[in-house]
């Protein structure tokens, strides 16, 4: 399964992808915007780990954003169990090079549609950090809308943090989204 995005592809993880996916993930500025389960300082040990950790996942759910041909970020779903399981958390990151292209926007896109098409999910939401204007930026033109403010509900680095909550949701639960 690939996802074209035009500007990137969105295709699942390959182990050979871990050695050059390691510099854009080893950056403290990557890693502040992403939960404590992303490592940091992050080495090509822990790549191997976590594709190794996503390769049999069905339905698939976590992809890397190559650019060119270089794997440059990560993008992926975490579906939702027993009255929420037609939703999915999406969360993504891209290396510092890439940012502000419009990269992360297409492959929210995508991610997007395909969930609605495939995973036939109601809702994809994403929880950006309040004070991360570039992904509240990413998910507003991939057609997502604010939902709210969650204060004080997350720490990161030592810091008490606010959140939005963002989604995006199939109109009348169905058919799929415009996004």
């Amino acid at each position: 399964m690939e996802l074209h995005c035009g500007i990137c592809l969105v295709r699942p993880w390959r182990e050979s992808d871990a050695a050059a996916i390691t510099p854009h993930a080893n950056d403290r500025d990557v890693w502040l915007n992403l939960r404590d389960r992303f490592p940091h300082p992050y080495r090509t040990a822990d790549a191997v780990e976590y594709i190794r950790s996503v390769a049999s996942q069905r339905p698939l759910v976590s992809f890397v954003i190559v650019v060119g041909d270089d794997p440059a970020g990560g993008i992926g779903l975490r579906l939702g169990e027993d009255i929420e399981r037609r939703s999915a958390e999406i969360g993504y990151w891209i290396g510092r090079a890439y940012w502000g292209r419009g990269i992360t926007t297409a492959a929210v896109r995508a991610v997007t549609t395909y969930a609605f098409a495939s995973l036939d999910l109601l809702r994809v939401f994403a929880l950006p950090f309040t004070d991360n204007a570039a992904s509240v930026r990413v998910l507003e033109k991939a057609g997502y809308v604010r939902e709210g403010v969650l204060r004080s509900s997350a720490i990161k680095a030592g810091q008490v943090r606010d959140q939005y909550l963002y989604a995006a949701v199939r109109p009348n639960g169905v058919g799929a989204v415009a996004v």
